[in-house]
């Protein structure tokens, strides 16, 4: 069934995120974080701080929210988180409370083999004040063909010289079994049967998993760990990780406040992250 393009601009319910210390330190794990002295502030209680990319948790809900929308008749199995833009407005980010994300359909792109949803959210505290701003992209496959605008191209391409920082970083045979605990239970993550059913030979590791590694490294190699540096990132998905695989970061220094990034497993050499980039706050 076509999406029906009057549902852009449509707002769906909110969605509430309650939190404490322990879902920031266990959020930090999730994506590898602890095994440098420099991180130990990630991961305990005592001077906590959050790593700018659990701004992707929050919201996170409202990809599956899609599914039900009157006016679009999409099977969640067809549904793909093919990109994700992540601002943080607010700094420090409080590591704990209750947030409120507010999402709208921003967008639908017509990709020819499927088609592209974005989703506009605004993460609020208590008080009103956005602490997050997201933009999901949701492929739907089978949907596209339907005459409708194609959107931008993704931009962010990689130069053609060699990288200014790389870093190698192993992930957990058991990472996505801990990152799950985030709030993506999604058994693609953690049931063989299912990721056979899907196509794969055994579970895959969550994209947004991958994101906060990519995060994580363009934290240390330009932001000496500050959260307060980093200010946005963008990506978009193209191949899967396994857990256990090494996920290697590319980066370019494009100028004083943007990093152009690049992540693919060294064991495969696919690449499972592209067009993608980090900006910084001076």
């Amino acid at each position: 069934m076509p999406i029906d393009l009057s549902v852009v601009g449509k707002e769906l319910p909110p969605v509430d995120y309650n939190y404490t210390t322990r879902d920031v330190i266990l959020y930090a794990l999730g994506v590898g974080a602890g095994q440098r002295p420099e991180e130990l502030k990630f991961v305990y209680e005592n001077g906590l701080e959050v790593l700018p990319t659990m701004g992707v948790i929050p919201p996170f809900p409202a990809l599956v929210g899609l599914v039900g929308v009157e006016g679009m008749d999409i099977n969640l199995v067809m549904l793909l988180h093919g990109e994700h833009y992540m601002e943080v407005r607010r700094h420090p980010i409080p590591v704990q409370g209750t947030l409120t994300s507010k999402p709208k359909i921003a967008a639908v792109y017509d990709k020819t083999k499927g088609a592209l949803i974005e989703l506009d959210i605004d993460t609020v505290d208590e008080n009103g004040e956005v602490v997050f701003f997201n933009k999901m992209g949701a492929f739907v496959r089978g949907e596209g063909g339907f005459g409708g605008e194609r959107g931008p191209e993704p931009g962010n391409e990689a130069p053609e010289r060699a990288p200014d920082k790389v870093v190698e970083e192993a992930t957990l045979p058991t990472q996505a079994m801990i990152y799950r605990l985030s709030g993506d239970y999604n058994p693609l993550h953690i049931d063989p049967n299912i990721a056979g059913m899907a196509g794969y030979e055994k579970p895959i590791l969550h994209g947004l998993c991958s994101l906060g590694f990519v995060g994580r490294a363009v934290l240390r190699e330009f932001c000496g760990d500050d959260p307060k540096k980093f200010k946005a990132i963008k990506v978009r998905f193209s191949r899967h990780v396994f857990p256990g695989e090494t996920i290697v970061t590319e980066m370019w220094k494009e100028s004083d406040d943007k990093i152009i990034v690049r992540a693919s497993t060294k064991e495969r050499g696919d690449y499972c992250l592209t067009n993608a980039a980090v900006w910084l706050n001076p």
